[in-house]
């Protein structure tokens, strides 16, 4: 039996594929985002059984079905809580909570075997959607007036935002700056929480452009960006507990 592992959490994914393997499952490839699931579909075979993380580095998985018909039956794994999986069963989907449990997927794999390449037949993607309360409502690019011209910036080559002498300002990781309208309180719902995070009253930071976290008086921390070099950036000591666990 094939298994394909869709799973963004790289060390969630190793722990998987060891979980796996102690089952005699062969795992063909794990993938970690949507634009690199669509690709490797549209160029392989597809496997008997995909392991599917619901939220992806790029969006949610099932963008991935919304691009191509996958031929597999899947079992998705989550953190939602028990009051969410019961959409998973309103639409009889397997699903296994993580952290994983190895009795659990063994009883996954067992069931999946008695029910060769049923379960996934026939499950409705946006009614799943809408049952989770889950949107793509992410922003995966923004659009800037820059004189008469109108520029499209990916969030992957976003810094920083920053807000100074009453105006939002978003710096590119080739380090332009561009005035925006839109205020931080605006833009920090607009952004997936699991690459941007609000430190402090003035920046909202990229994970990915951090370069050094530093100890800071009064409990506080230190940000330093790649790619801003401006003015030091704070974590507001409130914020301290929730930015090393968004660190995680």
């Amino acid at each position: 039996m094939e298994v394909l592992i869709i799973e963004d959490e790289k060390p969630s994914a190793r722990r998987l594929q060891r979980m796996l393997g102690k089952l005699d499952m062969k795992v063909v490839s794990t993938l970690h985002s949507v634009e690199e699931a669509i690709s490797w579909f549209l160029k392989n075979e597809h496997p008997d059984l995909i392991f599917l993380d619901i939220q992806l580095s790029d969006g949610l998985s099932f963008e991935i079905f919304e691009n191509v018909e996958v031929k597999s039956s899947i079992i998705f794994t989550t953190a939602y809580d028990e009051y969410a999986l019961k959409a998973f069963k309103l639409n009889s989907v397997d699903y296994l909570l993580k952290p994983i449990d190895d009795e659990e997927l063994e009883a996954a794999l067992n069931k999946f075997r008695e029910n060769w390449k049923a379960g996934n037949e026939g499950f409705d993607v946006n009614n799943l959607k809408s049952l989770l309360n889950l949107s793509s409502e992410y922003k995966k690019r923004f659009t800037i007036q820059v004189g008469q011209y109108l520029k499209l910036i990916n969030v992957e080559d976003i810094s920083c935002f920053y807000s100074e002498n009453k105006g939002t300002y978003l710096l590119s990781v080739n380090g332009r700056c561009y005035l925006m309208d839109s205020s931080l309180d605006k833009l920090e719902p607009e952004l997936d929480p699991k690459m941007f995070y609000r430190v402090n009253r003035k920046f909202i930071v990229r994970l990915s452009d951090i370069s050094e976290i530093i100890t800071y008086s009064n409990q506080r921390l230190e940000v330093k960006l790649k790619h801003y070099k401006e003015q030091q950036i704070i974590v507001s000591r409130e914020r301290v507990k929730s930015f090393k666990e968004w660190l995680e």
